[in-house]
């Protein structure tokens, strides 16, 4: 099969050229210059760029109908020590059959294939099919799940979404969220050779952690347990010298289950700081979500506040089953689970509602390691999925 095999070659020639080109969170210009050329020089109808920076290719159909939009973002984590690499971190170089660098399988090396899919299906139909296949190059996916992905919504209005996580080529039918929650308790500032002037805020903290380690997590059969860990804690002043601490800052990272609201969240919270403000008048502490504001590529700033919904869809619902024997009928095996991390899909699905699924080349925990990779046949063979999904979705309504 001649295409097959020019496509799934654009699909790696495609991934080494992104993994040469560095693009940390809010320096993914390089890589959306080359994404857009890719998709220019090969069948898309239409290469835009938005605010934000996110590439977004559109090739349309002859005929309306639905619209299938593939997210891969572009932005990889940092490479602390090039040298503890047996690789160049960014050569896209291939060895023993694997593609090496950052982002290769977080997640460069979707991203490309489907490029690769999407061409190879415009090629193959000569646009002669009811609807509009969409690849978009998201940016700050890593620092901030789904905000910059609202701008391609918006944009495109898709009727399925595929996120190209790693997945091992399984389908995912959903994810836990993420949240990141803020405590802070403010005591009173005094010398530390007189503490009983002043309010140990370090001190409140301890037992205001306490009566959160006691809050039960919710659970769901599928996604399992809503886990709420204590990842790190900061006096004020810092450092502190002969001084009581009068402020005192903890970070919490609470994995969401669906249906899960802000204030669903934050209430267990506030019951145990009225608890403790109840039996303490020295306690004073309040709870919310963190927010974040990074620059751009584009100079334009991104923020958000750090709540991102899960989701998950009925393993029986159509477009679930119409994906499922798309695949197997192209040779594909995939079994069916969820993301145990977050995804651009928390805004896709758990904001918009839009139908979504995760399917992907490469391992999970091959994402942000030394000497990352990914599989040449991996590639080649979500090229041949992604084709297929492509084919099933299109044909599903």
């Amino acid at each position: 099969m001649p295409n097959k095999d020019k496509y799934c070659n654009l699909s790696v020639a495609l991934c080494q050229e992104l993994v040469s080109l560095p693009s940390v969170s809010g320096e993914e210009g390089d890589v959306a210059k080359a994404l857009a050329a890719a998709m220019e020089a090969n069948g898309f109808h239409r290469v835009t760029v938005d605010r934000y920076g996110n590439v977004l290719g559109r090739i349309k159909g002859n005929k309306p109908g639905p619209c299938v939009l593939f997210d891969g973002h572009m932005d990889v984590v940092p490479v602390p020590d090039p040298a503890a690499w047996t690789q160049a971190p960014f050569g896209g170089d291939i060895v023993d059959g694997k593609v090496y660098g950052r982002g290769t399988s977080d997640m460069k090396g979707a991203l490309s294939a489907m490029v690769g899919a999407a061409c190879w299906f415009a090629k193959e139909t000569r646009g002669r099919f009811a609807g509009e296949v969409c690849v978009a190059g998201v940016v700050h996916e890593e620092l901030f799940e789904g905000i910059a992905a609202r701008e391609i919504s918006q944009a495109v209005k898709p009727d399925f979404v595929i996120i190209g996580e790693a997945s091992e080529l399984n389908l995912k039918i959903g994810q836990r969220g993420r949240a990141e929650i803020v405590v802070e308790t403010m005591g009173v500032p005094a010398h530390s050779a007189n503490p009983d002037k002043g309010v140990n805020a370090v001190h409140l903290m301890t037992d205001l952690i306490r009566e959160i380690d006691k809050i039960e997590a919710p659970s769901q059969d599928v996604l399992g347990k809503g886990i709420c860990v204590l990842t790190d804690i900061k006096s004020t002043p810092y450092p502190g010298s002969s001084v009581v601490p009068s402020g005192c800052r903890a970070t919490y990272d609470r994995r969401l289950l669906v249906g899960e609201t802000p204030e669903s969240v934050l209430a267990p919270i506030d019951e145990a700081i009225a608890r403790l403000s109840a039996a303490n008048p020295d306690f004073k502490a309040k709870a919310y979500f963190a927010k974040g504001r990074e620059k751009c590529y584009t100079g334009v700033h991104i923020q958000g506040e750090r709540f991102f919904p899960g989701w998950l869809f009925d393993k029986e619902a159509p477009f679930v089953a119409a994906t499922l024997a798309g695949l197997k009928e192209a040779g594909l095996t995939p079994g069916l689970s969820h993301y145990s991390f977050c995804t651009n899909g928390s805004h896709y699905a758990g904001e918009a509602g839009i139908r979504t699924l995760g399917y992907g080349p490469s391992r999970e925990n091959l994402a942000h390691t030394i000497d990352e990779h990914i599989e040449v046949d991996q590639l080649h063979k979500v090229t041949v999925g992604y084709k297929a999904i492509i084919e099933a979705l299109l044909a599903c309504e």
